[in-house]
């Protein structure tokens, strides 16, 4: 892989990570429209480490006051045990899942599917509940659905923000705490990947991934938090519809 590949690639994670349009879909397909290979798994660490980077920049202030603030630790609490069915799905089944649904019809599938279920609870949530709302059964549901991540198509951001407003919670907040959540699943999976890379981890490529996908995410996750405060998801909803369709029909 060459430093524009890994450019593309970089940005490419760092857009689709955090809008709810599924980061790996696009991460299978738009190589598949270049004619590239599969990227590999030196790629796949540096996307998440990339990833990681951007949540931490942005949310580092919530982290700190999770870890310090007395009146929040009960919310580490929760986000440890919301984390934990994403943890042992991935363990498991991760490659035999990413094996058998990284082909374009399953991947179309989920699209669709779950860009229905994220049009229908933006406009069916009640939208009354905040941040300090959260409590243990809504943090554990919303972490069950981040475990549907695991098949490509699906979004972790766009699984996770579904539950949160069919929960009640605004926009932003489902945002945000989808994003807070990332944190421990991300991390997990970038420290599992990278004991297997060696010097590869050393490469140009590497770096380059890394950075566009920090910076990308950055950037794209202060712009999606400002869009939740006056706009909605449909638009997401449509546009993971009408690309499900274009893949299943071409």
């Amino acid at each position: 892989m060459n430093i524009p590949q890994a450019l593309t690639l970089g940005a490419v994670q760092g857009a689709a990570e955090f809008l709810p349009v599924s980061s790996s879909a696009h991460l299978i397909l738009v190589p598949r429209l270049l004619g590239w290979p599969d990227q590999g798994l030196a790629v796949d660490v540096a996307l998440h480490w990339g990833t990681l980077a951007a949540l931490l920049v942005h949310f580092w202030r919530d982290w700190l006051g999770i870890l310090t603030d007395k009146s929040q630790r009960r919310l580490l609490f929760f986000i440890a045990l919301a984390s934990v069915p994403a943890a042992v799905l991935g363990l498991a089944v991760k490659h035999l899942v990413e094996e058998a649904c990284r082909g374009t019809p399953p991947v179309a599938a989920a699209l669709i599917v779950f860009g229905l279920l994220l049009g229908w609870a933006d406009r069916s949530g009640s939208r009354t509940r905040g941040w300090e709302s959260l409590d243990l059964k809504t943090c554990l549901l919303i972490g069950a659905a981040q475990a549907l991540a695991l098949f490509p198509g699906v979004s972790r951001s766009g699984a996770t923000i579904t539950a949160g407003l069919l929960l009640g919670l605004k926009r932003e907040d489902a945002a945000r705490f989808s994003f807070v959540l990332a944190v421990p699943v991300v991390f997990g999976a970038g420290v599992l990947e990278f004991r297997h890379l060696g010097g590869i981890a050393l490469s140009a490529p590497f770096w380059t991934a890394l950075a566009a996908a920090a910076l990308t995410g950055t950037v794209v996750i202060a712009g999606f938090l400002r869009h939740l405060r006056n706009g909605g998801l449909l638009g997401f909803a449509v546009y993971r519809v009408a690309l499900g369709l274009a893949l299943l029909l071409l």
